[in-house]
């Protein structure tokens, strides 16, 4: 890859700004491509991007930007997407900042002329990249964008970017996207950081994502993933008929609907063993209840462990003595089990706790 330092002012930069939203954003005179395909949406916060024209103001170094060269002469962002984003919305009055020893927020056009001339002479230090896709790629994944890593959808969106992805992001990508609507309180993350893209394709694929990118890389749109995604939705609210988004959601449920989406429930008889483990204090791992309620697995549950002191009461109460064997064991050579399986409603109790050697408690609960 061949790498060239420039120095570009803001007024080269905000030359022909405009965002176009899914259109695409450009600048420098129409020849940037600011938020190519694989680049994240814009979330800097108000902080942040108020840093970055204070630096501007001040005259000191912003950090280093890349732009990639094209095969036709245009360029486009590698990394510093969301500094020139926020200097150009400024520009340009999309909002205000403290400037100076002003100490009220001013939109650039509020500024005096002095200070407007200051953030329009400021350098910018730009490498220009030039090289290959590969090449360019690989160096995108190597770097930060305005300080902050790459999620890993990310760098996937980068990789795989065509038309698919494109298409992908216009569903599940949006702050307000229709994915969000639909699916808010069962997933958890934020389109906007592309987790639920990375969920719906890890679900679809069985969490072989990037085979499903690359075979999906072309496709003319994602219109398969968002219909599967309405569906794993619709299956969740009709078989768990009552919300409690607190515990549904983060609940893997792509993976569950591909498991059981064609076994016929009682919904009511579901949601009635919803809310008694909801109640049941020994289930300390109240998400899990979905999944045991389709698998009939505990493990899911978490079921409350006996506590020291009850441990050692059922200890001293047996003299130390197994209850299966018979033999005598040290109290550290032993284990609380359940006299009463938790299964048929006994309770992680002292009056429900008995002490069984190693070998026992395996060998019970491996029966």
């Amino acid at each position: 890859m061949k790498i060239e330092l420039r120095n570009i002012t803001v007024r080269e930069l905000v030359a022909g700004y405009k965002d176009n939203n899914d259109g695409g954003v450009v600048g420098y005179g129409g020849k940037l491509d600011i938020r190519p395909p694989y680049q994240r949406e814009f979330i800097y916060k108000e902080r942040q991007r108020e840093a970055v024209i204070d630096t501007l103001t001040k005259g000191f170094p912003l950090n280093v930007m890349y732009w990639a060269v094209r095969d036709d002469g245009t360029y486009e962002v590698i990394d510093g997407q969301q500094r020139t984003i926020s200097i150009c919305q400024y520009v340009c009055g999309d909002y205000s900042v403290v400037v100076g020893d002003f100490p009220h927020p001013r939109t650039y056009h509020n500024l005096q002329e002095s200070e407007q001339q200051r953030i329009l002479d400021y350098e910018l230090t730009i490498y220009f990249c030039s090289g290959s896709d590969v090449e360019k790629l690989q160096w995108f994944k190597t770097i930060n964008i305005a300080g902050e890593k790459l999620t890993d959808q990310e760098l996937r969106n980068a990789v795989y970017a065509g038309p698919w992805v494109s298409d992908a992001k216009r569903y599940f990508s949006r702050p307000n996207s229709a994915a969000y609507g639909l699916g808010s309180d069962y997933l958890s993350g934020t389109p906007i950081r592309q987790d639920y893209l990375e969920t719906a394709i890890k679900w679809i694929s069985g969490d072989a994502i990037d085979a499903y990118m690359a075979a999906h890389q072309h496709d003319a749109n994602a219109l398969a993933l968002w219909r599967y995604y309405q569906d794993v939705i619709a299956w969740v609210q009709g078989t768990f008929v009552r919300k409690r988004a607190k515990f549904m959601k983060g609940v893997e449920w792509g993976f569950l609907y591909n498991l059981y989406k064609d076994n016929v429930y009682d919904t009511d008889h579901l949601e009635k063993e919803t809310a008694r483990l909801m109640m049941d204090d020994d289930v300390t791992n109240k998400k899990g209840i979905y999944e045991y309620l389709l698998d009939g697995k505990e493990k899911h549950l978490n079921i409350r462990a006996f506590t020291p002191a009850e441990k050692q009461a059922a200890y001293e109460r047996q003299q130390g003595r197994c209850t299966r064997c018979g033999e005598h064991f040290d109290f550290a050579h032993m284990e609380g089990d359940h006299i009463v399986p938790w299964h048929r409603g006994g309770k992680t109790n002292s009056d429900n706790c008995q002490m069984l050697c190693i070998s026992c408690n395996r060998e019970k609960s491996g029966k």
